[in-house]
C-alpha cells in the first residue's frame, strides 16, 4: 500500500485512509470507521441504516460522501464511501459508542502526524517502526516488513514508468508473481491465513516476507533489463520474477521437510512468541 493509501490502527482495528496532495486532506473509510466504534459484524448494513436515518432527519453530510477505490477484503481496489476529517467529525456525533471521544483524539493524532511527515520523511519510517512494536511484532520481523515496502514501492514505480494502470493491472500483476511463488494468489493466500480486510504482508512469516521480497525485487530487475513494452509483456515478466522465488522456496522445502506458506498469521505468530517468552522467563528463574 502506497503512502496515499494506508492502513492505520486504532485501539487494534485497521482503519483504512487515502491522503489527497492536492487538497491535504485525509479521506478514511467509513465502515472501517464504524467498525472500530461499533465492533459489529455487519458495519456496511450499519452504515446503510444510518445514511437512511441522517436522510430522513435531513441531514446534508451523506450527501457529501464521496467514494475511492480502496484495498478490499479480497485484496481486489472497490470502491468504498469515505470522508474527510470534519466530516468524520460530524458523522461520530450520529454513532453512540463509548470509543467516540478516543476516536477523535485519534483522528486529530492522525492530522498533526501528517504535517510533521510532511516536513520529515524519515518520520513516517520511526512511527511505522513504532506501530509495529506496539503491537507486538519482533524487531527483526519489522526490519524485514520495512525493506518490503521499499522493495514494493520500488516495483510500483517500474509498473508507472511503463504506463500501467494502478488498481486492476498492479492486482492482476501481483497475483501472477504471488501465484507463481507461492502457488497461491493473494485471495487464496488471505483464505489460508484466515485474514479478511488484514493486510497479507503485515501477516507473513519472516521466511514468507523474505520470498515475497525476493519475487518483487527479481521482478522488477527484470523488468529494467527487458523494458516490456505492454500489459501482456509485463505479465510474462511478473512470472520470471515469481518464479525466482518459487525455486527458492522449492529448495528451502526439500532441505528443511516444512511447507513455506502457512495458515500462521500474525495473531497466531504473536501469541506463540508471547507463550515462548513467558517459558523462557519461568525457566531463568528456575
Amino acid at each position: 500500500m502506497t503512502k496515499e493509501n494506508a492502513i492505520k490502527i486504532f485501539e487494534q482495528n485497521e482503519v483504512r485512509t487515502h491522503w489527497d496532495e492536492t487538497k491535504e486532506l485525509w479521506y478514511i473509510s467509513i465502515i472501517d470507521v464504524i467498525e472500530a466504534l461499533t465492533q459489529t459484524d455487519r458495519p456496511r448494513k450499519y452504515w446503510n441504516d444510518l445514511k437512511t436515518k441522517l436522510k430522513r432527519e435531513g441531514s446534508e453530510l451523506s450527501e457529501k460522501i464521496g467514494q475511492l477505490k480502496m484495498t478490499a477484503p479480497d485484496g481486489k481496489m472497490r470502491l468504498t464511501d469515505v470522508a474527510d476529517t470534519e466530516q468524520i467529525f460530524r458523522l461520530i456525533q450520529s454513532i453512540p459508542s463509548p470509543k467516540a471521544e478516543p476516536f477523535k483524539l485519534w483522528l486529530a493524532q492522525l492530522a498533526s502526524e501528517r504535517l510533521d511527515e510532511m516536513e520529515d520523511p524519515e518520520i513516517t519510517i520511526d512511527r511505522a517502526l513504532e506501530q509495529y512494536l506496539k503491537l507486538g511484532y519482533s524487531e527483526n520481523w519489522i526490519n524485514q516488513r520495512l525493506k518490503s515496502i521499499e522493495i514494493r514501492k520500488e516495483l510500483t514505480n517500474e509498473w508507472k514508468k511503463l504506463g500501467l494502470k494502478e488498481g486492476q493491472q498492479f492486482a492482476t500483476l501481483t497475483d501472477i508473481i504471488t501465484k507463481t511463488w507461492a502457488g497461491k494468489t493473494t485471495k487464496e493466500y488471505k483464505i489460508l491465513k484466515g485474514l479478511k480486510k488484514e493486510s497479507l504482508r503485515d501477516n507473513m512469516t519472516n521466511t514468507e516476507l523474505i520470498l515475497n521480497m525476493l519475487a518483487e525485487a527479481s521482478t522488477k530487475d527484470i523488468s529494467q533489463a527487458v523494458n516490456p513494452e505492454d500489459f501482456n509483456e509485463s505479465k510474462k515478466v511478473a512470472r520470471q520474477g515469481g518464479n525466482v522465488a518459487k525455486v527458492a522456496r522449492m529448495e528451502l522445502e526439500a532441505k528443511t521437510g516444512k511447507k513455506v506458506v502457512t495458515s500462521l498469521n500474525a495473531k497466531t505468530t504473536l501469541n506463540l512468541q508471547d507463550a515462548t517468552d513467558k517459558t523462557n522467563n519461568k525457566k531463568s528463574k528456575n
